[in-house]
């Protein structure tokens, strides 16, 4: 799995990171499974969850989210936060799957990074399950194959809807991305994006790339690599 290092929104000037519900749900998925997990990131070493990602901030936005609450008192999820590899040390054939962590902190450390483009794409090309959620999926709208195309030419697709960023900047009163992910998508010729109702758990698998709509969608975009690893 991969998240975004911390950073800052040059648009609200939060620290942002990655979405906990995004993390902890499909982790759950795969260790229940039997699978290991490694957690890698942008930069390497400590991750940060976004504010209102985290069940125990004074906001009560995600305080509904027991999942994300088992983890945190886990000394292995700690951990693992605490001492991330970095993206470039990461070899793709010493794993199964990658799994793109969505939060606040991709749609600055994700878009536009060429070594998480070349690593994802390595996933996709070898024909493992090659996943992406919520604000994860920035990377597919300029991720190209070895071939010099997109990587989601002839694909369908999903991610953060146009609608749930309106929602978003609706509750607290500001712009909060500095673009949505659906209407450049929407730009793109030859590709389908589709979104499901607003926040409600969507994924979809295309061949290999598998994509989740929001932080509702993890679990499901998590059970669809399950199915292609099991056969």
């Amino acid at each position: 799995m991969v998240a975004s290092s911390p950073a800052v929104s040059k648009q609200t000037g939060w620290p942002i990171g990655f979405w906990a519900a995004e993390l902890t749900h499909p982790l759950r998925v795969f260790q229940e499974a039997g699978y290991e997990v490694e957690l890698a990131s942008t930069e390497g070493g400590k991750l940060e969850m976004d504010g209102y990602s985290n069940p125990t901030d004074a906001s009560g936005y995600s305080e509904h989210d027991v999942i994300s609450l088992g983890y945190l008192q886990q000394k292995s999820f700690t951990d693992m936060l605490t001492n991330t590899k970095k993206i470039s040390e990461i070899k793709q054939a010493d794993y199964a799957a990658i799994f793109l962590v969505g939060g606040q902190g991709p749609m600055y450390t994700f878009r536009g990074n060429k070594d998480l483009e070349k690593l994802f794409t390595s996933f996709y090309e070898a024909g493992k399950p090659s996943a992406a959620v919520c604000h994860s999926t920035t990377l597919l709208l300029e991720a190209k194959k070895t071939n010099g195309e997109l990587l989601v030419k002839g694909k369908t697709w999903t991610g953060f809807a146009s609608a749930e960023e309106e929602f978003a900047d609706q509750a607290v009163g500001m712009k909060i991305q500095p673009y949505r992910i659906e209407d450049e998508a929407r730009k793109i010729a030859n590709t389908t994006f589709k979104v499901a109702a607003p926040f409600s758990s969507y994924a979809i698998a295309d061949g290999n790339l598998i994509t989740g709509q929001q932080q509702n969608s993890g679990a499901a975009a998590a059970e669809l690599v399950m199915e292609q690893l099991s056969k």
